[in-house]
């Protein structure tokens, strides 16, 4: 990957544009504002129409009409420069969609602070907000694939599975029985992946923070949180037996232990067995439900991803997706008894963001997975095509995180957490189609851990404060 320009101003305002729309879409969602409204049934200020808020909220309400009307000079700006450019087609006809409704919206808007509002109108308010908000996306993408990408990146073949080991890296086994005995404890703990456990226990936990009720207490939450934590590494061993001869093939994955003999296949997969056994039996202590949600994620990650799905397909990732979003699933159910809607929601948002995170890495580790056999996204579609659907994924998460915040009872920070995160994962992004290299992928791929973690942070923080 090649260094380009670094970012003209129409991206830049395109993707400002976008951000200022994601944080009236965001607001608007949340019950916060639907109590602002109420303090200021007036338009376009509050008492008589002209009158400044008698009340805290009623400034919330007032401050989300201002902030409307600066994001509406920008959507028109952006507009008028994309016309002076010369912009294609396609990408006038998204930001032309985007402006017309633009005030359709703001209509809407002041109908329901004069009016009061309904569940129709409330449903109305925010799909026309997505598709706004969706328009620019668009429109942010298809620029920056004709800015930044290359027409000629278009691979001709699928990866072959029979190429050379890469280099040999093993590292030195300990002779003496203390230092053995730490690396090969060690090893088993690499086994289960424990990079992911943070993040898929940190989904869990926000769904059980999102459920509440009498079911939410510490029994539940530590042997749900267990369990999920076991889960994982029984699958993540489960992978590591599948995969241990292509990963000799992968200058990432050749010093895993089962490649450099550190543990016995026999006995990985003796520790998968042990450790889907406890974490079955947690959650069954919880609900039967959850137990079977748990055992469908090991077997989803296990045997549908890595035998059927990584290597057969490019869109291995995005139904992979999957795997991830069961955590939402099982912590919603150990909760409740039963799988709800905000649980799905949830559920939602980890899958949307499972392409947007992951083609990072698969941009950044090409080649080692060319190596490997997997046809990846950069692979099989090429690097430009993998940048869109990059951006392609953000917007359909963040649009699946502001109906999360409709859903249910979340407020500002959760709000506030998912436009400054989002923002920030937004703008590595645009870095990431100019700049084209290792570095700048990893550091959107690094940005998506942050955008997720805080977001599940401030949901449980939300919720909890309800």
């Amino acid at each position: 990957m090649e260094s380009t320009d670094t970012p003209d101003r129409f991206p830049a305002l395109l993707a400002a544009t976008a951000m200022g729309v994601y944080l009236l879409l965001a607001v608007g969602a949340t019950t916060t504002l639907t109590d602002a409204a109420t303090a200021c049934a007036a338009w376009p200020a509050c008492g008589d129409g002209l009158s400044l808020p008698s009340s805290a909220m009623g400034y919330v309400a007032l401050g989300h009409r201002l902030v409307a009307l600066v994001v509406g000079v920008l959507a028109v700006a952006t507009g008028v420069l994309a016309w002076r450019r010369g912009e294609s087609t396609r990408i006038k006809a998204a930001l032309g969609l985007s402006l017309l409704l633009y005030p359709v919206q703001a209509a809407i808007g002041a109908f329901v602070a004069t009016n009061g509002t309904t569940a129709t109108l409330s449903a109305l308010h925010l799909v026309v907000g997505m598709t706004i908000f969706g328009g620019l996306v668009a429109a942010l993408a298809w620029t920056l694939e004709a800015t930044t990408g290359d027409p000629d990146d278009r691979p001709d073949r699928r990866p072959e599975r029979d190429l050379p080991p890469a280099g040999d890296r093993r590292p030195e086994i300990p002779e003496s029985t203390f230092a053995r005995a730490k690396a090969t404890a060690n090893a088993y703990f690499r086994l289960m992946k424990p990079r992911l456990m943070w993040l898929l226990c940190l989904v869990a936990g926000a769904a059980m923070a999102l459920a509440g009720g009498p079911g939410l207490n510490p029994i539940t939450v530590a042997a749900t949180l267990g369990g999920g934590a076991l889960s994982i590494g029984a699958s993540g061993t489960f992978n590591h037996v599948l995969e241990r001869d292509i990963d000799r093939r992968m200058n990432r994955t050749n010093d895993r232990p089962l490649v450099t003999d550190l543990v016995p296949v026999r006995n990985a997969v003796a520790w998968g067995v042990f450790l889907s056994v406890v974490s079955l039996a947690l959650f069954a202590s919880v609900n039967l439900l959850a137990a079977a949600l748990g055992l469908a994620a090991i077997l989803f990650y296990s045997v549908v991803y890595t035998l059927v799905l990584k290597p057969n397909t490019v869109q291995n990732t995005v139904i992979g997706g999957a795997a991830g979003a069961l955590p939402a699933l099982i912590g919603w159910v150990a909760v409740t008894g039963e799988i709800g809607l905000g649980g799905l929601v949830l559920a939602g948002v980890i899958f949307l963001w499972t392409p947007a995170h992951f083609y990072n890495l698969a941009l950044a580790y090409k080649d080692d997975y060319e190596r490997g056999g997997f046809p990846m996204m950069p692979v099989v579609r090429g690097e430009t095509v993998t940048r869109k659907h990059i951006l392609w994924y953000l917007g359909a998460t963040l649009v699946a995180a502001a109906a999360l915040a409709a859903a249910d009872t979340l407020g500002w920070l959760y709000v506030l957490t998912g436009v400054v995160f989002g923002g920030a994962f937004l703008w590595m992004v645009v870095r990431l189609h100019y700049e084209q290299s290792e570095s700048a992928a990893f550091r959107a791929f690094h940005a998506s851990n942050a955008y997720l973690g805080a977001l599940l942070l401030a949901v449980v923080v939300d919720a909890m404060a309800v």
